[in-house]
């Protein structure tokens, strides 16, 4: 595979993934329903045209048969009267109107014809076209369910990970307390055992009049009770 052959199949994957992305099964579905709908439509149209021209020639034919009843009817007046010479007039103009009004009827069957089999058109794609809906309902019920469910599923995870990374925190948040009290708990002892010197503000002069107040409590308490045990 040459160098333009493999460009070519990394930019068709980028794509690809793309347009997963960015195209929705659900917003494709409703596209192509509307579409069929759209179809629909025009074969409804093409069936309410082909039934009003149908319409059209039966009263073609109409006006066509009231005028033979017409003609037919000055023939007999035009014999009666003893013109026959009106009566063959009449009589011609009457068949050359049958002859329109035969092939009246034969576009009017004609146009029939197609009317019902446009009909039955109509009928087997409004079927068609409401399966579709059906199972594009179905499908965008079972796609959005399923979305749902990753993106829960994609939370779960996140948390899951946050919390991993919550817990290493806490701990690292323990280990240095604990450190913080051990260090605290040294110092302490070390000061205690004149290891450290106190800079706080006390001296030595501070710590010798504390233990003289400390010794002076205790012979006070010692007089007490010996003076309780002589009573």
């Amino acid at each position: 595979m040459g160098f333009l052959d493999r460009m070519s199949t990394v930019v068709q994957a980028k794509m690809n993934k793309i347009m997963d992305k960015i195209e929705d099964p659900r917003e494709t579905l409703d596209v192509s329903y509307e579409k069929q709908l759209q179809l629909l439509q025009n074969v409804k149209r093409g069936v309410a045209e082909v039934t009003t021209s149908k319409k059209r020639l039966e009263l073609q034919k109409a006006k066509l048969q009231m005028s033979l009843d017409k003609l037919d009817g000055q023939a007999k007046e035009a014999l009666q009267a003893g013109r026959e010479d009106l009566a063959r007039k009449a009589l011609e103009n009457k068949a050359s109107l049958q002859a329109q009004s035969a092939t009246l009827d034969q576009q009017i069957a004609d146009l029939q014809d197609q009317q019902q089999k446009l009909m039955d058109a109509e009928s087997r794609l409004a079927t068609k076209v409401e399966s579709f809906r059906t199972k594009k309902e179905t499908i965008k019920a079972q796609y959005s369910a399923a979305d749902a469910q990753v993106k829960i599923t994609e939370s779960v995870t996140g948390i899951s990970e946050e919390m991993a990374d919550v817990g290493m925190a806490v701990q690292r948040a323990e280990e240095k307390t604990e450190n913080m009290k051990a260090r605290s708990a040294a110092l302490d002892e070390l000061l205690e055992s004149g290891t450290l010197t106190d800079y706080s503000g006390s001296d030595d002069l501070d710590r010798e009049l504390a233990k003289v107040k400390a010794q002076s409590s205790v012979n006070d308490m010692l007089a007490k009770m010996k003076e309780e045990i002589k009573k």
